[in-house]
């Protein structure tokens, strides 16, 4: 792919960074995209959900998702507009599953003998789901299992299991507020791993 002539000194750093990553696997680059727009996409996502927790969560989904389908971006748009892309899709997903589980809820707890629990069509796959790429699928399992044993557990609880905080909770029979204090530790403990900071 070829730099668009339009880019600003900010998008073509961000492609020299990703054609790094690509190429040569340069861990560092996969660390400066993500130290470049942590804390912008974070704030979006907080604006989105009004929850620091799921905020955060989906923050990390984002670049994890980002990393796995890099080899997909293409220079026709900024990295950050295709990133935050990615990231607004996710969390659209993520609301919308929100709001469906409120309505099985409502739909079980009607006055109406006939209401059932029912769920909306999906009738759209996201690139980003169809083309996950099984090399970096597997580099973000590592850098999980790079975590100490009870904080790999909650992350794998959250994010590969996709159980809530309140599930989890339960799961483990450990406080919620524990449960939180505990994953913010772990979700901290993996953004190091993953910006190649000793920990």
């Amino acid at each position: 792919m070829e730099l668009n002539d339009t880019f600003t000194t900010k998008s073509q750093r961000d492609y020299i960074l990703v054609r790094s990553a690509i190429e040569d696997g340069n861990q560092q680059a996969y660390a400066e995209l993500m130290q470049n727009y942590r804390d912008s996409l974070y704030m979006l996502m907080y604006k989105m959900v009004n929850d620091p927790y799921e905020a955060e969560d989906l923050t990390i989904e984002a670049f994890g998702k980002a990393f796995c389908n890099l080899n997909q971006y293409t220079c026709e748009y900024a990295f950050s507009t295709w990133l935050f892309k990615i990231a607004s899709n996710n969390c659209i997903d993520f609301l919308r599953k929100k709001k469906v589980q409120y309505l099985m809820i409502d739909a079980r707890n009607a006055d109406d003998d006939n209401s059932a629990p029912f769920e909306l069509p999906d009738d759209k796959s996201t690139p980003e789901e169809q083309l996950f790429d099984k090399e970096k699928v597997v580099q973000v399992r590592n850098f999980v299992n790079q975590l100490k044993p009870h904080y790999r557990q909650l992350i794998e609880l959250r994010f590969y299991e996709e159980l809530s905080y309140e599930e989890i909770s339960e799961r483990l029979g450990m406080p919620l507020g524990t449960v939180k204090a505990k994953l913010f530790r772990a979700k901290s403990m993996l953004q190091a791993i993953m910006e190649g900071k000793v920990i």
